[in-house]
């Protein structure tokens, strides 16, 4: 079984980093001869007509029947929840070669290019941030629903990749050149956190996610930025959290649906509530899974207009919350996201925004009515939840001074 779960979890990387640098989906994804050779003599049951040679459709024929298999004996599949981390984490220091030991003209040259914003006169902030595919949908949208409120909304720098590879963790590793990276450091962000001015920082969240990898960066940023702040997204309901996998979209009840995010908003509050005693008034929670919480709420009454499902994965339908069994979001919500993060960046209600906003859809999906119940659930997750910086009154305050 273990031996199974490495096959399928060392597919999954690659497929993973795959679909940060744009590639649609595992049929296209390239795998490198000596991978698909390492593989081949580790699984010899993948080659299916024993020539000797595993193809890349051989690997992903291997890999479905494994997770197919799990599925059926109620098992969830996707993103490793169990991994290793390179001990030295622990240690007091990282290896002395890392990156944020450099000076900041060093770091710059090991990069090669420092991004820098202009002061803004119009209260918009400077952003950066780690993150992966549960972070692209309104690292996308921001941007667009901040320009349409008024502000000079500029493009955030991020330095992203699929699931382990956008963690916070991932990321510091492959900036400092450290440990699995060692003497191949990649400073894209810590070179413009150090020689430029930034408002706010950024992160997805991971599983089994220690203080020390947030920590980090928390400490370099402050030590060029000393009034940044920064805000982590606690993501939403999955369905690993269940016992097995919903025979059908009965099973996913409100109230089940909702304990599901009550746990997340645990994990999250802890680890929130922890760096306020250190870093106080600095970071903050990106209320994502009350978002989709309230959602799924508004669904059960018959509230979403024009969504048809919860979850692709277990219904079938195409317009759902959540498009897969990773819980990617599902058509629309990417704006949710977006307004998630404008609410909690800005201290403003999306409600509040008159002129439209040029998202660039396609179609007529989300309607403007959904994206108004959008708005609202995004401003009530917001303000409900205290380790977000954002209160009820700031709206009011909002409306007084414009």
């Amino acid at each position: 079984m273990l031996a199974r779960t490495r096959f399928a979890f060392a597919l999954w990387v690659v497929v993973a980093l795959s679909a940060s640098l744009g590639i649609p989906n595992q049929a296209t994804a390239q795998y490198s001869e000596q991978q698909l050779a390492k593989w081949l003599k580790q699984f010899p049951a993948a080659d299916v007509d024993r020539d000797g040679r595993l193809t890349a459709a051989e690997a992903n024929a291997y890999r479905s029947k494994l997770m197919k298999q799990d599925r059926a004996g109620g098992k969830q599949s996707g993103a490793p929840r169990e991994f290793s981390v390179d001990p030295r984490w622990k240690d007091e220091r990282f290896p002395s070669d890392a990156m944020c030991y450099r000076s900041p003209q060093e770091i710059a040259k090991a990069y090669g290019t420092v991004t820098s914003r202009p002061k803004p006169d119009d209260g918009s902030l400077r952003i950066v941030g780690t993150g992966h595919s549960f972070m692209a949908p309104g690292y996308g949208c921001l941007p667009k629903i901040a320009r349409a409120a008024g502000f000079n909304q500029q493009t955030l720098l991020t330095h992203t990749g699929g699931g382990i590879t956008g963690s916070a963790r991932y990321k510091w590793e492959q900036e400092n050149g450290i440990f699995e990276f060692a003497g191949q450091p990649v400073p894209k962000l810590l070179a413009s956190i150090s020689n430029a001015n930034w408002d706010v920082m950024m992160w997805g969240p991971y599983f089994n996610d220690q203080p020390e990898y947030y920590r980090c960066w928390i400490d370099f940023c402050l030590r060029y930025n000393p009034d940044i702040k920064f805000y982590l997204s606690d993501a939403w309901p999955q369905l690993y959290q269940l016992e097995k996998f919903p025979s059908s979209e009965a099973e996913l009840t409100a109230a089940t649906i909702a304990r599901m995010g009550k746990e997340r908003h645990t994990t999250y509050a802890s680890l929130i509530e922890m760096f306020n005693q250190e870093y106080p008034g600095k970071v903050f929670v990106l209320p994502t899974s009350d978002a989709m919480v309230l959602a799924a709420e508004r669904y059960h009454r018959g509230e979403l207009p024009g969504v048809d499902g919860l979850h692709r994965s277990v219904g079938g339908k195409e317009r759902s919350l959540w498009r897969d069994e990773l819980g990617h979001l599902g058509p629309g919500f990417d704006r949710l996201e977006g307004y998630v993060f404008y609410a909690t960046l800005y201290g403003r209600s999306p409600e509040l925004i008159d002129g439209p906003i040029e998202f660039g859809d396609a179609s007529d999906f989300p309607s403007v009515e959904l994206d108004r119940v959008f708005r609202q659930i995004a401003w009530q997750a917001v303000v409900n939840n205290p380790l977000s910086g954002v209160t009820a009154s700031d709206e009011v305050d909002v409306i007084k001074n414009d």
